[in-house]
């Protein structure tokens, strides 16, 4: 599955405990990454200080559902039952 264009969940829902460009103490869930553009694209996407979790992130049906909605729904859930 390629990601889905304007969704951007991904970049938003979880929390990010690794350091980022940015942002030195990672990112809190429910906060928009500092390198997620207008465009819902990643601005680090080919960079090499992209953190490892995002780069080992993979678009696919469990996680993103069949819209950018069921993927803000699906990763809720899943971060909450991780904390």
């Amino acid at each position: 599955m390629n990601c889905r264009s304007g969704c951007g969940a991904c970049c938003i829902v979880p929390s990010i405990s690794s350091s980022l460009p940015g942002m030195p103490n990672g990112k809190p869930a429910g906060q928009r990454c500092l390198h997620l553009g207008a465009d819902f694209r990643c601005a680090l996407f080919n960079d090499p200080r992209r953190p490892t979790v995002c780069a080992e992130f993979r678009a696919e049906d469990a996680i993103c559902g069949s819209s950018a909605e069921q993927a803000f729904e699906i990763l809720t859930v899943l971060e909450i039952s991780t904390q």
